[in-house]
């Protein structure tokens, strides 16, 4: 055994090895930078998925109105196919039996009641009064206005709510008259602007809804006819608030919303007092225009406190604090790694002065220190286990989303764990050689060679010969030097054939085993590196492989009183020569 005392350039080796250096803090930070890089990555993909489901939610409130007013409608044209059915004069006790009929508080909720307008010209307003009249003394058209038409509301139900609008003359009030006006002359369904109802208390703005009727029952073609031919105007008042109420339920949405029209606040949630969610600081809001019967009605619709809560689960976060944990468990590792390295340069401080005396300790401690570096290799497979194990579930929840540069970022990432893991089995296989002893058996050089061709799976166009030649060796040994020796021949090749050839020789102590290749040839000046841990010609992405493999076979070759050497001219051809003690 070697007891030489650790001389001045061995000892800054040391010295240097328990400290943490630049690579460690490199291996710490890029480690960080891809744990912050993946959060950002989820969390901007969790953002965009929120963002999705807020545009549903409010995709779906705007259809939920638009549905809405669709059987509103239909309900104001039951009233004039209703009207045109009968093909006479509509009584009230008529419309009443129809209006109570439809059920209108179950079964259009939100609406305030349905009811008759009749345009009365003013040289028929007398003829109109006298027939109200005689069926209803107390009748009257109200407001006076100078208009030269009368649109007043003649029939309502259900009159208990809508007592005050009984007589009310559509063409006292700009919003009003302009919107009855469109509808006849359309022939469509109209809505009024903004507007407070007299029947209404609480003087919240509100609208009416307006299909025409024409006489004949048909809707003419032109505008002259439909003006000269309008009958009148089967109508809904709304209070907007009741329609939200009876529209959105609260539990059916997570967004709040506004409505204007022309700029006149229609509907506020928040104002409203109908929902407690409001959040003023919303995730997400958007502004939109949408026409409903001749008017344009601006939704302003925004997350609520109910979607915050829903937005609350983020994944990203539990990614951070994971690939945060990993990081400190590396930093930690480092720290525990460079502390152990510091320990064992005490230690071997320690038994310098003792060493001639010591050779005992020495050898136990050299024992334990090869064990701790067998374990500390072994346990750097959990950490990387876990960061390949983060990279694919990135790569798994984010595969549809990612641009094709960050795929291609995760895809690297997961081939260098993969890199890392098989550097580290090398490691620990490196480890274990001097650890068995294996007993000489008979070895057949050609048994030995098909049993390699098989493991490997050697590529097509390569050919692997060996002499039916039997020796007497170790042959687990032996058999992970050719194969390792074989691999790196074919790994290496610059073309897509190559010949590779095991020769036998021997003298009285060794036998002298030659694996040769066609391949590109090592330089001179390379001899020497390629033998030692981790050294490869090629750059680490360009060749799969840890830079283990030529490390092994020098350290099995000479653990057996062995030596390796390499003949190439370092333009074609290698040839790696084996003396095997006999």
């Amino acid at each position: 055994m070697d007891q030489t005392p650790i001389n001045g350039e061995q000892r800054t080796k040391l010295v240097n090895a328990g400290k943490m250096n630049f690579f460690h803090w490199l291996i710490v930070i890029v480690s960080v930078a891809l744990t912050f890089t993946a959060w950002h990555y989820t969390k901007s993909q969790l953002n965009e998925k929120l963002e999705l489901k807020f545009q549903r939610y409010a995709e779906q409130t705007i259809s939920l109105v638009k549905e809405r007013m669709g059987l509103y409608e239909n309900a104001l044209w039951g009233g004039v196919a209703y009207i045109d059915a009968v093909n006479t004069e509509i009584k009230y006790s008529d419309w009443s039996v129809y209006a109570n009929s439809l059920k209108i508080d179950t079964t259009y909720p939100g609406i305030n009641g349905i009811g008759i307008i009749y345009n009365v010209k003013a040289s028929k307003l007398n003829d109109y009064m006298a027939n109200q009249l005689s069926l209803r003394p107390d009748y009257t058209i109200h407001p006076a206005h100078n208009e030269p038409e009368y649109w007043p509301i003649t029939y309502i139900e259900p009159i208990i709510n809508n007592k005050k609008a009984i007589g009310l003359d559509m063409a006292f009030e700009v919003n009003r008259y302009t919107a009855i006006q469109k509808a006849r002359d359309s022939g469509e369904a109209n809505l009024t602007g903004p507007i407070t109802l007299v029947q209404d208390a609480k003087q919240t703005p509100g609208f009416l809804f307006y299909a025409p009727f024409y006489k004949n029952g048909q809707k003419p073609d032109s505008i002259a006819q439909r003006q000269a031919s309008i009958v009148g105007v089967v109508y809904a008042p709304f209070i907007m608030k009741n329609l939200m109420l009876g529209t959105l339920a609260k539990q059916n949405r997570h967004v709040s919303i506004k409505i204007n029209d022309s700029g006149k606040l229609l509907f506020d949630d928040n104002t409203e007092g109908i929902s407690n969610s409001f959040d003023p600081n919303p995730l997400f809001s958007k502004k939109v225009d949408v026409y409903f019967y001749g008017r344009v009605w601006t939704f302003e619709i925004q997350s609520n406190t109910d979607f915050r809560k829903e937005a609350a689960a983020d994944q990203s976060f539990f990614i951070l604090i994971g690939g945060l944990t990993i990081d400190a468990f590396l930093l930690a590792l480092f720290i525990f790694l460079t502390r152990a390295n510091r320990k064992a340069l005490a230690y071997a401080d320690q038994m310098t002065a003792v060493l001639q005396n010591q050779t005992k300790d020495l050898e136990k401690s050299n024992r334990d220190l090869e064990k701790f570096s067998y374990i500390a290799s072994h346990d750097l497979k959990s950490p990387l286990n876990s960061i390949k194990q983060l990279a694919n579930w990135i790569h798994e929840d984010c595969e549809n989303v990612l641009p094709k540069e960050s795929q291609n970022h995760l895809d690297m990432l997961m081939r260098r764990c993969e890199r890392m893991m098989k550097l580290l089995n090398d490691l620990l296989a490196y480890a274990r050689i001097d650890k068995t002893e294996f007993k000489k058996e008979r070895v057949n050089l050609y048994d030995m060679n098909q049993d390699i061709i098989s493991l490997i799976d050697i590529p097509i166009g390569f050919t692997c010969t060996a002499p039916n030649v039997e020796i007497d060796v170790p042959a687990s040994p032996l058999e992970i030097v050719l194969r390792n020796l074989v691999s790196n021949s074919i790994k290496h090749h610059d073309k897509a054939c190559g010949k590779i050839s095991i020769l036998y020789n021997a003298n009285k102590d060794f036998h002298i085993i030659t694996v040769e290749d066609d391949g590109p040839g090592i330089p001179q000046e390379f001899h020497d590196k390629v033998m030692h841990m981790f050294q490869t010609l090629k750059p680490r992405d360009k060749v799969e492989g840890s830079g283990m493999g030529l490390a092994m076979v020098k350290q099995i070759v000479e653990h057996y009183n062995g030596s390796i050497t390499i003949n190439s001219n370092g333009t074609r051809g290698t040839k790696f020569i084996i003396k095997w003690k006999k």
